[in-house]
């Protein structure tokens, strides 16, 4: 199953005032970036999870907004993105409120050290 394209245009509307919107295929959904900042992810059931991290997680806890989990090799996986509330799917300025948190939490995340090729080894 593929991620929501419907989805991704709206989120794409919404937050079209904040900064260009850009994204990129995995594994059936796909990652969002904002200026290039990672800030969620559609996941292939339809879900839209915004980027968490500790300094957010109290403001996600409070709204009640599951963290993501997966179930990979018969064991469950969770990364630090948390489920979208329900009133970002209608509300564009409930949508850039809840993606500016994604935003900063991506913005704190350490930068992923760039891979070596076997080459240059």
């Amino acid at each position: 199953m593929a991620f929501d394209a419907g989805l991704l245009d709206w989120v794409a509307e919404a937050v079209e005032p904040m900064g260009n919107l850009t994204h990129r295929k995995m594994m059936g959904g796909a990652t969002l970036y904002l200026d290039g900042t990672v800030f969620a992810i559609l996941s292939s059931d339809g879900g839209l999870w915004f980027k968490a991290d500790g300094e957010s997680d109290a403001i996600w806890d409070a709204a009640g907004c599951e963290r993501f989990a997966v179930e990979m090799n018969g064991r469950i996986a969770s990364m630090n993105y948390r489920r979208a509330p329900d009133e970002v799917f209608d509300d564009a300025d409930a949508m850039r409120h809840w993606a500016a948190l994604g935003v900063e939490a991506g913005r704190r995340a350490p930068a992923k050290k760039p891979k070596v090729s076997r080459r240059a080894r």
